[in-house]
């Protein structure tokens, strides 16, 4: 079942990071959204004693990612804004280890879709987390860069780091 995520986010805070500031924005079942760093900072808001365990755990993954790093223990994730065939893409994408990469097909076919491929690369694009759920990680045919929702510049950068060699 689908729901609107964005009624139900109780807090909203920054992670600083040497890249820019991302913010991760919570519900009351966990962490709801990821977004990119933006040129102006927004700051912290909301319930934030509630989801300080939880924020931790987001920044030290963010962190992880950004340098490269397998990530450790995740905040619980609310993918209740989602669809059936996203969380199943979604899940997927979260069992493709630091350093390796699958193809939009190759995840198609993991999730019994296997002629679903454009489909995975808009579960892909519509993703509330990226970093955490590694989207980066899902590269077109004979590996090559195919898009990302941060910005090519993003996933070139995140696949540089986890030393993934790409075609462009």
């Amino acid at each position: 079942m689908k729901t609107n995520s964005k009624t139900n986010l109780i807090a909203a805070l920054e992670i600083k990071t040497k890249d820019g500031n991302f913010l991760a924005h919570y519900s009351k079942a966990g962490l709801a959204e990821l977004d990119w760093p933006k040129s102006k900072s927004p700051g912290n808001s909301g319930d934030l004693a509630a989801v300080h365990n939880w924020h931790k755990l987001t920044t030290q993954a963010v962190h992880d990612v950004l340098a490269g790093k397998k990530t450790g223990p995740l905040p619980p994730l609310d993918l209740s804004a989602s669809t059936d065939f996203q969380r199943k893409v979604w899940a997927a994408l979260k069992k493709i280890s630091c350093g390796q990469t699958k193809s939009y097909a190759v995840i198609a076919a993991t999730v019994g879709k296997p002629k679903a491929a454009r489909a995975v690369g808009g579960a892909c694009g519509a993703n509330p987390i990226p970093l955490l759920i590694p989207c980066h990680r899902v590269l077109a045919a004979n590996k090559k860069i195919g898009g990302f929702s941060g910005g090519l510049d993003w996933k070139k950068k995140l696949l540089s780091r986890e030393l993934v060699a790409i075609v462009d």
